[in-house]
């Protein structure tokens, strides 16, 4: 038997399919984190966040047979994530972050963590000012590192509309964050 580790999302769905269904394990192993930081940059809520992830990750499951294996995986179950957070959003209405408290490390240089820090707080600061529809592809593009193309089917928008709502988003960050200085 091959590696798992080394089947790409696409080829590790045909197995699971056909094979082995315990194998989705590894679907959620290579997923999970990840999915966690992009359902909360939507919500803004661990608790919420990790309830949409979860319910992604079933709701994956049960339509596994309905992805097209010549399409990215990560963007269909990604889409998945996206439609959970927005019917979330739609139900809950955004809510303000509460601040987790910090756990510094005795070899942390805590002034450079606090740096990053305030840095990483005032760009979220920004990003929850700005409309969904200009933070979501912003962070999809720069903390997700994802292109354009893979923008385009999580959202399900033209490749162009991306492009501009990403320059846009870019444009309205800089505006927001002057006005925080």
């Amino acid at each position: 038997m091959h590696d798992i580790k080394n089947f790409s999302d696409e080829e590790l769905v045909i197995k699971i399919r056909k094979e082995n269904k315990e194998l989705y394990s590894e679907i959620v192993n290579r997923y999970e984190n990840k999915l966690m930081r992009y359902a909360n940059y939507l919500i803004y809520n661990q608790a919420k966040t990790a309830d949409i992830v979860q319910e992604s990750f079933i709701k994956a499951y049960v339509n596994l047979n309905g992805f097209n294996t010549k399409k990215k995986f990560s963007s269909w179950i990604y889409r998945i994530v996206h439609n959970e957070a927005m019917n979330a959003i739609k139900k809950y209405h955004k809510e303000s972050p509460i601040s987790e408290d910090m756990d510094w490390s005795s070899d942390t240089n805590l002034e450079e963590e606090f740096d990053k820090k305030q840095i990483q707080e005032m760009a979220q600061k920004c990003l929850n000012e700005m409309p969904i529809k200009y933070s979501e592809p912003l962070e999809l593009f720069f903390i997700e590192d994802y292109s354009y193309e893979d923008i385009s089917d999580i959202l399900r928008l033209p490749m162009g509309t991306v492009a501009t709502r990403i320059s846009r988003a870019k444009a309205l960050m800089k505006n927001i964050c002057q006005k925080h200085k």
